[in-house]
């Protein structure tokens, strides 16, 4: 019988953790931990992408400020914003939601976040921490979600071939980076990849992030192989992810759903990241909270 790795229920029994750790600090004189959420322009998906992030925020706890800026936003009018949030300390943590207005240098704003803001973990001192695996850093959401499901049912990467299909800048890259933290082999597919059937087959993980509906098959699995669906895509009315789940589940050992797997998890990677700004900014390790 095929595992669901419902992403779902594990971000709920977290969120709950992250909440009760909440309530146990600012139960004892502590400010709440602060969030700042960039939004810029009118991007239909980026607002419900941020509005489901604040919501998340408010049930654990966590308090979110948001900046709507508009469409026509300057470069230099955003960096202004971000050096305030940088400056302010009860800003633990900044997210600017991507992808930014085709005008605005989405390079200068990673770079101009402060690192130990940085709850998204794009900058590269973030980045290089997760090259050189240095603790204490912010791994990227979507991939620091995906290894959190995995541990939790207890998948083991090491020795395991992950192939990795996608080599993006938000999840395929990070991702391959923290699949070697778990000493397994790993694999990344991209657009320029000749047959990525020679790789999908041999995989014993298969994580997919392309945003491309239904690309990966079940003849394109290897029996008994984990997995892991990222994208989402709008299929008429139907939610769907990259994986064909139909022809997918029944070859699979394990697989997530679309919507309840990756999705919740990412959002519950935010949160922890920003619960960890807001300790360091704090300095409540040193003090055993």
């Amino acid at each position: 019988m095929t595992l669901l790795l419902d992403g779902k229920t594990l971000s709920e029994n977290i969120r709950e953790e992250i909440n009760r750790k909440v309530k146990a600090i600012t139960s004892k004189g502590y400010r709440e931990p602060t969030l700042a959420v960039v939004l810029v322009g009118n991007d239909p998906a980026s607002h419900i992408y941020v509005r489901n992030k604040r919501r998340a925020c408010e049930k654990v706890g966590i308090k979110s400020l948001f900046y709507h800026l508009p469409e026509n936003t300057t470069t230099l009018e955003l960096l202004d914003l971000i050096a305030y949030l940088n400056s302010e300390e009860k800003v633990d943590g900044i997210l600017v939601q991507l992808p930014l207005p085709k005008h605005i240098s989405q390079q200068e704003v990673i770079l101009s976040i402060s690192p130990r803001k940085d709850v998204d973990g794009f900058h590269p001192e973030n980045m290089g921490r997760l090259v050189a695996r240095i603790e204490g850093g912010f791994v990227p959401c979507t991939p620091l979600g995906i290894d959190l499901l995995l541990k939790h049912y207890r998948i083991d990467l090491k020795g395991k071939d992950v192939v990795i299909v996608g080599a993006g800048f938000i999840v395929g890259r990070p991702l391959a980076l923290l699949m070697l933290w778990r000493d397994a082999t790993v694999c990344v597919c991209h657009i320029h990849t000749k047959d990525i059937t020679v790789y999908t087959k041999k995989a014993d993980i298969l994580i997919s992030a392309t945003g491309v509906p239904h690309l990966i098959k079940g003849d394109m699995i290897k029996e008994s192989a984990v997995v892991v669906d990222v994208g989402i895509s709008k299929l008429g009315d139907k939610v769907v992810g990259d994986v064909d789940f139909e022809s997918v589940k029944h070859k699979a050992s394990a697989i997530t759903p679309v919507p309840g797997g990756v999705g919740p998890m990412t959002i519950t990677a935010l949160l922890l990241n920003t619960l960890q700004a807001y300790e360091q900014n704090m300095g409540l390790k040193d003090v055993g909270l």
